[in-house]
């Protein structure tokens, strides 16, 4: 026969929705067990862990070839519809290679002596046909003080352009004349830059991420085993999640960078851990009242998956939110993150239940959780002592003081976001720590023209050619401009206010301009660094007088890149920000059945997300001194701490609704912060510590988002989802749920465990 007494299946945020803990009672009998076979028992679990090993086992080896299917070329991620675009489509076209120029910078302290030139000059020719490098190299160039010289070297952009570019480097730089320095800048260099910052992903980002979760959870559970059990679903999560990105960036059906790649990894681990964390803390509880390990799990998962689903589902839901963004950096982010997270929740509710039912009460060795439904019983399900119970309480006693407080506090910190310069920073600005490419810019500045290397790039009608060579002319940030030409022996040919200047001899003809489709390319050097503000101010000027003089006349260039980038994610930031909190608020009021509820949940988690922000501008102008933030950083902060942080509110919220039912809305909200609140603050350390992994990739982007993200959870974590939160929904009472049947029950706020407050079993 059937027991009496029976457990009845749990929903909820990882936490019991089976009614008081007076209510349940072990349910061992072999009737029970008998529902299903032993051997499905066996095999299921089998099966879900061979189908994990075998995803991470042909996933795990993709970690090293990254590379292969990603690129960090700026233009890349630009709007088709963009200057800098269309002329970067045109510029092979136009000179017959696909190459990236690195400047090579020799500087001295004094004039360079003719012996050194010839050396200098030696050296250059000696590079060709060296591996990487490209035909085309340029002959020496001396600066008008005679200290320094430049040349442009090609490199294959087929090469492995950090290898090519270091070769290169200590190449010149062995045989360099003695008091002569010698610096490899230009695109290859900064470019080489970059793949060198972003190189640690694979091994040191991760290295360090999954150190710091393993010291947090041998803390949160005294355990090894667990630990072990729960970074394995981190980390099986992220290499099958790797092996479909992979696949479908090497498709082409979605585009992958460095900087997707390292936010893809931690976002796979901190979230695939806090979904574990939730898990495991169900079945801990369900261990307490049942010896039946098959049973716990059932029923553990069961409770897990309505929150897991809806956190996971509100992070997806603002990822995809960056379809809409014009900039491919962006919008490709939020598919690839999307399917991480997918993988997260999935290894979270399938590998880790099955690594858990084999291991049973030993998992949690040596504090094995034991078999007490009467203390369990007498608890009635919410615990008595502890941290959580006593702030518990202080809510109960103050709660309109503790609200108010914390939102003065947080108010305060946000108005820090005055401070944010988030209007871009230069190219030589965004890799931290020693940078070659940025000290030869400095060089190159001192001696010669700053944008040599890296002209602006004009595109007009072949018959506005001397009409848009008048214009670049007369503006006096152009030092000079030139036309592409195959017929010149450098690749261009000067343009003067009287024409094309001829190579050789008097009397030598000029070179015929290069045409494509009617159109042909001039080269205006700039004076100041391609990445300055100067520079910028200049090319939106030029681009202004141009479409006066020349109209359709194209600017690209690395500048240019800068400027639609700019652009570009600053209508991102302002389209999608607002529709992010359009759709969780949608999300949550389905999830909620309240109107109420949600609004506040979004309020509270924008508030915290601004004081973030605003403690982090202070911290960036006046610690750490950074040159300014790009306009991306706001916005990505915006995405993950706002679909992160109101994960926790959920988890919180779903647990409040679920005991408001059976007990009323003030003893609801006491219970459910008392229940959930260590296992939540759990969550909330291990994903500030993965986030803030991020720091170790030398790339100002990542650090300023590691920074922004890890101290907004932390926030989220200690501040508003254990009081703000709490005190709020406490002080507003029943009416939080309006406009459901909720929120018209009565209202004692009653201890724990007695008559309940709210009217039982009331729905939405």
């Amino acid at each position: 026969m059937r027991p009496k007494h029976s457990f009845k299946p749990a929903t909820g945020e990882g936490e019991p929705n089976a009614g008081p803990a007076t209510e349940r009672r072990a349910d061992t009998t072999p009737a029970h067990r008998s529902r299903v076979p032993r051997w499905l028992r066996i095999l299921l679990p089998a099966l879900l862990i061979l189908v994990w090993f075998a995803g991470a086992g042909i996933g795990g080896p993709y970690f090293g070839k990254v590379s292969e299917v990603s690129s960090n070329d700026p233009t890349a991620y630009l709007p088709e519809s963009a200057d800098a675009t269309q002329v970067r489509k045109l510029l092979t076209e136009f000179s017959d290679s696909d190459t990236i120029p690195a400047i090579v910078v020799f500087a001295g302290e004094a004039q360079l002596s003719t012996t050194e030139l010839d050396g200098i000059s030696a050296q250059l020719t000696d590079l060709a046909g060296t591996d990487g490098i490209a035909d085309g190299i340029s002959p020496a160039l001396p600066s008008k003080d005679g200290k320094a010289v430049q040349a442009f070297v090609p490199i294959d952009s087929n090469a492995e352009l950090s290898d090519v570019v270091g070769a290169l480097g200590d190449s010149l730089r062995s045989a360099a004349p003695p008091g002569v320095s010698v610096y490899v800048t230009g695109p290859a260099g900064f470019s080489a830059d970059l793949s060198a910052a972003f190189s640690g992903i694979d091994g040191l980002l991760l290295g360090v991420a999954l150190i710091a979760v393993f010291v947090i959870l041998i803390i949160v559970y005294r355990s090894l085993l667990l630990p072990v059990a729960v970074l394995s679903t981190s980390m099986f999560a992220l290499c099958v999640a790797l092996l479909t990105v992979w696949w479908l960036a090497k498709a082409g059906v979605i585009l992958l960078s460095g900087q997707t790649q390292g936010i893809l990894f931690i976002l796979v681990i901190g979230a695939a851990t806090d979904y574990s964390l939730l898990y495991v803390a169900r079945f801990r509880e369900e261990l307490r009242i049942t010896t039946d390990k098959w049973q716990a799990t059932m029923r553990a998962v069961r409770a897990s998956l309505e929150p897991i689903a809806a956190s996971g589902g509100t992070v997806i839901a603002g990822l995809l939110c960056l379809l809409l963004s014009d900039l491919k950096s962006n919008s490709t982010l939020g598919p690839v993150a999307a399917i991480g997270i997918v993988f997260a929740m999935l290894a979270a509710l399938t590998l880790l239940p099955a690594l858990l039912f084999a291991f049973g009460r030993a998992a949690f060795w040596p504090r094995r959780p034991k078999y007490e439904p009467a203390v369990v019983a007498e608890e009635h399900g919410v615990p008595k002592h502890g941290v959580w119970a006593k702030l518990a309480g202080l809510i109960r006693k103050r709660p309109r003081a503790i609200w108010v407080t914390t939102a003065i506090v947080l108010a305060v910190g946000a108005l820090g976001v005055t401070q944010l310069n988030a209007v871009g920073v230069p190219q030589s600005d965004l890799v931290i720590g020693s940078s070659e490419a940025r000290d030869g810019q400095a060089a190159l500045g001192e001696h010669f023209p700053g944008g040599s290397g890296s002209p602006a790039q004009v595109v007009v009608p072949e018959g506005d050619l001397q009409a848009a060579a008048d214009t670049l002319l007369a503006h006096s940030g152009i030092d000079g401009v030139s036309v592409v030409s195959k017929d010149s022996p450098s690749g261009s040919a000067p343009v003067t206010a009287e024409g094309i200047s001829a190579f050789g001899p008097p009397g030598t003809p000029a070179p015929a301009p290069t045409v494509v489709e009617g159109d042909v390319m001039l080269q205006a050097t700039l004076t100041a660094a391609a990445d300055s503000d100067a520079a910028a101010d200049t090319v939106r000027e030029l681009r202004t007088e141009l479409a006066d003089t020349v109209p359709g006349a194209l600017v690209g260039g690395v500048t240019a890149t800068a400027i639609d980038t700019n652009t570009a994610s600053i209508h991102d930031r302002n389209l999608i920000i607002p529709v992010v909190l359009a759709v969780i608020l949608v999300i949550l009021m389905l999830l909620l059945r309240s109107v109420v509820a949600p609004i506040l949940l979004v309020l509270t988690t924008v508030l915290s997300f601004g004081t973030a922000l605003g403690v982090s501008a202070l911290v960036f102008n006046g610690i750490f001194q950074f040159p300014g933030a790009d306009p991306a950083v706001p916005l990505f902060g915006f995405i993950f701490l706002v679909a992160l942080g109101i994960d926790y509110n959920i988890f919180l919220m779903t647990r409040v609704r679920e005991e408001s039912v059976k007990h009323g809305t003030r003893d609801g909200i006491v219970r459910g912060l008392t229940i959930t609140g260590g296992v939540i603050t759990s969550a909330g350390l291990v994903l500030a510590a993965t986030f803030a992994a991020l720091a170790v990739i030398p790339i100002l982007f990542l650090v300023q988002i590691a920074f922004i993200v890890a101290f907004g959870v932390l926030i989220d974590t200690f501040i508003v989802r254990s009081l703000l939160v709490p005190a709020l929904t406490y002080d507003i009472g029943k009416k939080i749920w309006w406009p459901s049947k909720l929120s018209r029950g009565a209202e004692t706020g009653t201890e724990p465990g007695t008559a309940a407050d709210g009217e039982p079993g009331a729905g939405s």
